[in-house]
């Protein structure tokens, strides 16, 4: 079954935190949407990969998100192999996206880079006749995403953006998702888990979410928006696209 975009990330709360807004848009729209999730985020300091799971199905629906797929690969172990490019290859022809959205070459955490080098293999890959995947059986037929973009994580893009959206409209909704995983980030009323604080739980982290997301819709003339980097050429049917 197609769908209209496919997120690729690699560990729950990645695409809450980089693309929630421009996906609820997507979904409010009526497009289908895929959350392609390569850990359970395992290696967490805070809470428990069965706690992480239910905080992700919570998350995913509030965004509109009704299909979540899991490649089964190690949290902090992401590795550049065959074995996972096929994976991932064969999650991009069970879902065929038209977008895929993916995190960017440099991050801060080598998982999300390795998750950046296995989608730009994997949607080359995806089209080959000769590379043969199966999914519950049976043999999957070669397909590749028109485009493909990068989201911006925690490091800034390797360059300028390409594309902003206007997310004004659901960043409510992006805040919302994101605080559902209440083990990972600051809740002001249950503050009481006993986890360590870490670099997502501080109060602070969530106000620099919503700085950026400021700073992007400035750059648009809104007041709040996401920004992508193209990793092709962007095209546009004619320039009253742009008006």
């Amino acid at each position: 079954m197609s769908c209209e975009a496919l997120v690729l990330v690699a560990h729950p709360d990645d695409a809450e935190l980089t693309c929630g807004g421009a996906i609820k848009k997507l979904t409010n729209a009526g497009h289908r949407v895929v959350f392609v999730e390569c850990t359970r985020g395992e290696l967490g300091t805070r809470g428990t990969p069965e706690l992480r799971e239910q905080e992700a199905a919570d998350a995913a629906q509030i965004l509109g998100v009704r299909d979540r797929d899991y490649l089964g690969m190690p949290d902090g172990a992401i590795e550049h192999t065959q074995e996972n490019i096929l994976k991932v290859v064969s999650a991009i022809r069970a879902h065929r996206p038209r977008l895929l959205l993916t995190p960017p070459p440099i991050e801060r955490h080598p998982d999300h880079e390795a998750v950046y080098q296995l989608a730009r293999a994997a949607c080359f890959i995806a089209g080959l006749h000769k590379i043969i995947t199966e999914r519950d059986g049976v043999q999957q037929t070669p397909y590749r995403p028109s485009k493909m973009l990068c989201f911006m994580q925690q490091y800034d893009l390797p360059r300028s953006p390409d594309v902003y959206v206007d997310v004004s409209d659901t960043f409510a909704d992006k805040m919302k998702a994101i605080r559902a995983f209440k083990s990972q980030f600051h809740q002001p009323d249950s503050e009481a888990s006993g986890d360590p604080q870490t670099f997502l739980s501080r109060p602070e982290f969530l106000e620099e979410v919503e700085a950026r997301a400021i700073y992007f819709g400035s750059r648009i003339g809104v007041r709040y928006a996401e920004a992508f980097m193209g990793v092709e050429p962007i095209g546009l049917a004619s320039l009253a696209d742009v008006i």
